[in-house]
């Protein structure tokens, strides 16, 4: 672990005036105090400049942001000394309190928010608000934060050491000496949203396929994949192939019926599929198995390694490489945030230890040095609102204008009502039951699974209209979601000597846990559901018009037909 004092440049320390109001800290959403745990709340008061002042002298009080001016310091004279930790190392924490002890700070600043730092000091997390939740990609966004919060986690396991120890001794020895606390990390829920925002799809695909292989073994993650891609790919095949390929004619000789037929089909290609499946699933779990470390290796990782700086700049330049818009977000941008906090604090002179991850104490310590660097705080705060062009609204539109053209052009080219209605009921009534019955399968509650079904057509009309969001907000009405469930996750999935039924039922009974399933299973299976359709469902109705051929030939004419009717009206 490295730590490092910094003075302010020459001249600094004459321009104070408004400081902290400059840096954007009273306009910023993150702003707020937190009183610990059974101490009387600070005293505020407002200064010109509209920046919050508390009294940092008060035992156990925490300021997120700049604080004001203490008998202990004197405005333009502060300095910071940043001390780089491992966030699940108990060595880092100990030093964390020989520095303070030694540097004798009046405040302490620590690499958390406010919700962070309730977390850490036991106190109930609030209920994650429903809009929030499923609203968007915040779903996803919950998935990746989930990640890395696992990752974490199974590191303090793995030394045993309680995640986050280095900033709980920070917090504790400011405490115990009287000193003022600042959190001064930006809300890690803009954090996680502009992260999830500046990766690519690639990116996110990458990311979220890494997550099962935190929880299965390669080799079961392969074959349930496998099993999964034959049997989707064996009824497709099955569609575009024809229902009769595989089923001898004298297997259903004298039984004359279609349906048998469509039945007799079905299986053979599932049979095939599965098969196919398995063999591919193999081959995709022996690759995975290689490409993972082997854990003989993993055990020689020493967590102190994790303070060096050359280990930490090697490993953060590999994430770079991965993700540049990940790591803008994830790491440069806190390190601007978190800098514009301690600059602040430095110019109203303060004497500030700052414990902060070993990846950030680099780019903060550069941004102290050279102030006038610091990118304007309004870049790094608020929604990232991304690309505005999206590859997934264009999908959904072309989907959306797929469904309607269909039934329009079949229409205009004078197909009978009877068969566009027996059209619209098969897939309505297949959509409705496999989104019912999956969302049955993650948990929901009668009512929730009941609307995923009733809605699930919709899919086809607007993909960005998952059933799964419509059957999770209803489920939000029997559960209290809160971020303490990730934590209880992560308990779960550590004791690796639960069976994996009993691992199922303590994970559904998690809310967040529930509820991530019911709305992932309820998309999922209008998803089945569309594919089935397309593969089987409208092979057998097409029928009645001379089949799915004849269906295409249908729609080039209602397509003639309605330009047409269109150039008779022009002119």
């Amino acid at each position: 672990m490295t730590d490092r004092a910094t003075e302010p440049a020459d001249g600094e320390s004459d321009d104070t005036t408004g400081s902290a109001d400059a840096a954007g800290f009273a306009d910023t959403d993150e702003s707020a105090d937190v009183g610990s745990a059974g101490a009387a709340e600070s005293a505020e008061s407002t200064d010109a400049t509209g920046t919050v002042d508390a009294d940092v002298a008060d035992a156990g009080s925490v300021v997120d942001g700049p604080v004001s001016v203490s008998d202990s310091a004197s405005a333009g004279t502060g300095s910071v000394r940043v001390v780089g930790t491992a966030h699940v190392s108990a060595e880092s924490a100990a030093e964390v309190e020989r520095v303070v002890e030694e540097y004798g700070p009046d405040t302490v600043a620590v690499e958390l928010d406010e919700g962070r730092y309730r977390q850490l000091k036991g106190e109930t997390p609030d209920d994650l608000e429903a809009s929030d939740l499923l609203r968007g990609n915040t779903v996803f966004q919950f998935l990746a934060y989930w990640l890395l919060s696992y990752v974490q986690a199974r590191l303090g396991d793995e030394f045993d050491v309680t995640p986050g120890a280095d900033m709980m001794a920070a917090v504790e020895s400011a405490e115990d000496r009287g000193l003022g606390v600042a959190l001064v990390d930006r809300d890690i829920q803009v954090t996680i949203q502009r992260f999830w925002a500046r990766m690519t799809g690639g990116e996110k695909l990458t990311m979220l396929a890494s997550l099962p292989l935190a929880f299965v073994p390669p080799v079961a993650l392969g074959l349930a994949l496998g099993l999964s891609t034959g049997l989707l790919g064996a009824l497709v095949a099955e569609g575009l192939a024809g229902p009769f390929l595989l089923s001898p004619e004298p297997l259903i000789s004298g039984l004359a019926l279609p349906l048998g037929g469509v039945l007799l089909g079905i299986a053979d290609w599932l049979l095939v599929g599965t098969l196919a499946g398995l063999a591919l699933g193999a081959v995709v779990g022996a690759l995975l198995s290689l490409s993972l470390e082997d854990p003989e290796e993993a055990e020689e990782f020493d967590v102190e390694d994790l303070t060096d700086t050359d280990l930490v700049t090697a490993m953060l330049e590999e994430f770079r490489q991965f993700s540049p818009g990940g790591a803008a977000a994830l790491i440069d941008e806190r390190d601007a945030f978190i800098a514009h906090r301690l600059v602040a604090l430095r110019e109203q002179g303060h004497r500030v230890v700052a414990v902060v991850g070993a990846g950030h104490q680099r780019g903060i310590e550069r941004y102290l040095d050279a102030p006038e660097t610091l990118p304007d705080v309004a870049s790094l705060t608020g929604r990232e609102t991304g690309r505005r062009f999206s590859v997934y609204r264009l999908v959904g539109y072309a989907f959306t204008l797929g469904f309607l053209a269909f039934f329009v052009l079949l229409a205009m080219a004078g197909v009978r009502n009877g068969f566009l209605l027996r059209l619209f009921g098969a897939w309505f009534l297949i959509n409705g039951v496999f989104a019912f019955v999956l969302a049955k399968v993650g948990g929901a509650h009668w009512t929730s699974a009941g609307v995923g079904g009733a809605v699930a057509w919709l899919t086809s009309v607007n993909p960005l209209l998952a059933p799964g969001w419509f059957a999770g907000y209803v489920e939000l009405r029997y559960v209290d979601v809160n971020v303490a469930d990730i934590k209880t996750l992560n308990e779960i999935l550590a004791d690796e000597e639960n069976p994996l039924g009993e691992l199922w039922d303590r994970l559904r009974a998690v809310p967040l846990f529930r509820l991530i399933t019911v709305v992932a299973l309820t998309n999922v299976g209008s998803i089945v559901a569309s594919v089935l359709f397309a593969a089987v469902v409208l092979p057998v109705l097409a029928a009645d018009v001379g089949g799915v051929g004849e269906v295409a030939d249908l729609m080039v004419e209602g397509a003639r037909n309605s330009a047409d009717l269109l150039w008779g009206a022009l002119t």
